[in-house]
């Protein structure tokens, strides 16, 4: 008998399979990763992935949707998160990011995350993208 814990892969009904082999969130023990995330709307079956829009609050909002989304599968929440990477396109997007991510937070009940903020390339109109660590318990 083996007592390693089991890896198992997280992909919400509101997700696709990823485009290559990764998963869209691994929870193992007590830890959660969340892949990169951005702001395309839920998977509609058939259809190419989606922006929510063309601006950075729109699809900032859906971006931490969809982290949401992984989070919950993994039987998390936002209090569990302990790291929260932002990938941003445009450096001039920090502030207008910030104000969203406050905004988006502002009932958080426990200590806020660890956050890290970089500029990054995006293809197409990808104007961020995020990913997280959640530990649960």
């Amino acid at each position: 008998m083996s007592d390693k814990l089991e890896k198992i892969a997280l992909t919400p009904p509101t997700h696709t399979a990823p485009p290559a082999k990764f998963s869209h969130g691994v929870k193992k023990g007590n830890i959660l990763q969340v892949a990169g995330q951005v702001g395309f709307l839920p998977a509609v079956e058939g259809q190419e992935p989606v922006p929510a829009g063309d601006d950075l609050r729109a699809q900032t909002l859906q971006t931490l949707a969809n982290i949401k989304s992984i989070l919950e599968e993994g039987g998390a929440t936002w209090e569990d998160v302990i790291m929260l990477r932002v990938y941003l396109t445009d450096p001039t997007h920090f502030a207008e990011m910030n104000d969203i991510y406050n905004e988006y937070f502002a009932d958080l009940k426990s200590v806020p995350s660890a956050r890290t903020t970089v500029y990054v390339g995006l293809p197409g109109d990808l104007l961020i993208e995020m990913d997280a660590l959640a530990v649960l318990g």
